[in-house]
């Protein structure tokens, strides 16, 4: 753009699902600050549906429009029990059957586990590093709870979550409801051993991770602050993580812990992980040393081209763009939002490093509200299970962008690693550790600053 000249590129898209506006430059409103309804920049997209998380990315070639649209098939496809002609691999034990059945809608999942649309699984391991610093897999379990398995095949265990609830008064009197979890794991193939650690995941949303992906390194170090030089209790730090790709440390930007480093790892460690379908990435069986193996010798099950599909087209999901951002109490809420602190380590925003290949993914402001580093949340949300440079108590700040969708794309939404929180409000009642005095400053507003707050969140 030069001079006073600003303007919009739109495209209307018409589709099953409704119409969306896709935006493909960043549009200047007449102060000349870039239009705050851009989450993602030229990756943005408007759509108010259930689908707003599922829009390619604007500018794809026809080619890249192609291998997007096989990678959201393979994305959606149930995989099945080989041998097989299609979608062969499956097991013999999983957590589900396809990607879309734990990230619905491309969005968060559910607190359930083993059933048909179960988004849970129970990460597992014991005290200690292994040779890359990561953490040690449990014996006949390896590093998470295949609660699922093939016909005539044994589960590794089962999965159960009930629920208690707390009641944390505001000082006005006013009260929100906590649903506190306790898991229990049910009749396991074999014996635990003593001083498994376990943690409860939710599946995450997978939209906008290719812009997270193009975040330099130099920009997400930048705001880490391990020994709080600045004194304000914030002590975000990056963690470093193995990535069997490269064969070497790189620093962890995906996964609840940023426990994982690239795009290709995740999607390759979801399928042998979550499904029990090996792949070139991880070529052996989830199974190894475990009577439920197959003992069919035809590793590597994914072929990589699909492999490499599935992985585009997570990289190449658009971001929805925030709603009501001139509403007057959004406004306040976004004010209110900085003032307590909860931008400390919710950072609105980042900015993505050049790539000639992508121009809406290249050298983006985006607002994704996450400094991808990890921090202390508290004891109330700790797991107990390091993971690389991620204790316990620590887990990357979560992205905030679309977290306003949730209903819609979920139909009921859940928040936090493990679903517990019903509302965003019981959410950040949650918040501990370095957060817990953002969450006081909260506690401290009025019953309409807080609900500004709310509202803000609910434009994201």
């Amino acid at each position: 753009m030069h001079g006073n000249k600003k303007f919009v590129v739109l495209l209307l898209l018409v589709s099953m699902t409704g119409v969306g506006i896709w935006c493909t430059k960043p549009s200047l409103f007449p102060d000349g600050d870039y239009d705050p309804r851009l989450s993602g920049g030229m990756a943005t997209v408007f759509d108010l549906s259930s689908q707003s998380f599922s829009h390619p990315i604007p500018g794809l070639s026809s080619w890249d429009s192609y291998v997007h649209e096989k990678g959201d098939q393979l994305f959606e496809q149930n995989f099945v029990a080989a041998p097989a002609p299609l979608f062969g691999g499956l097991g013999p034990v999983f957590n589900n059957v396809s990607c879309i059945s734990c990230h619905h809608n491309d969005g968060k999942g559910t607190p359930s586990f083993g059933a048909v649309n179960s988004s849970m699984l129970m990460r597992v391991s014991l005290p200690g590093e292994d040779a890359h610093g990561g953490p040690i897999p449990v014996p006949g379990f390896g590093l998470q709870i295949q609660d699922r398995s093939l016909l005539g095949v044994q589960p590794e265990a089962k999965v159960s979550v009930d629920y208690h609830d707390s009641l944390v008064y505001y000082p006005d009197g006013s009260w929100v409801k906590l649903h506190v979890p306790t898991y229990t794991i049910h009749n396991p193939y074999i014996s635990l051993p003593s001083g498994v650690m376990f943690s409860p995941r939710m599946a995450p949303p997978v939209f906008g991770m290719g812009l997270l992906a193009r975040v330099p390194e130099a920009e997400i170090l930048s705001h880490a602050d391990p020994q709080d030089a600045d004194g304000d209790g914030i002590r975000g730090h990056p963690n470093y993580v193995y990535d069997p790709v490269l064969g070497q440390q790189v620093l962890g930007r995906f996964g609840l812990k940023a426990n994982v480093g690239s795009l290709l790892t995740q999607v390759a460690s979801a399928f042998q992980q979550d499904m029990g379908i090996t792949n070139t990435v991880f070529p052996e069986e989830n199974v190894i040393g475990q009577p439920q193996a197959d003992g069919l010798h035809d590793d590597p099950e994914l072929a990589d081209s699909l492999l490499q599909a599935v992985k585009f087209y997570v990289e190449t999901l658009a971001v929805p763009a925030r709603r009501n951002v001139s509403d007057p109490t959004v406004r306040t809420g976004e004010q209110l939002f900085t003032q307590i602190g909860c931008a400390k380590c919710h950072l609105p925003t980042l900015y993505t490093a050049t790539d000639v290949r992508f121009p809406a993914l290249s050298h983006q402001r985006i607002h994704p509200y996450t400094d991808l580093l990890l921090h202390d949340m508290g004891s109330a949300l700790a797991d107990g299970r390091p993971d690389y440079q991620a204790s316990g108590q620590e887990w990357r700040t979560a992205p905030l962008w679309g977290i306003g969708l949730f209903p819609k794309t979920n139909g009921l939404a859940f928040y936090l690693h493990d679903g517990r929180a019903q509302s965003i409000e019981e959410a950040i009642i949650w918040h501990g550790g370095e957060a817990q005095q953002a969450k006081e400053h909260f506690m401290q507003l009025s019953a309409a600053q807080r609900q500004a707050v709310i509202a803000f969140l609910q434009s994201l």
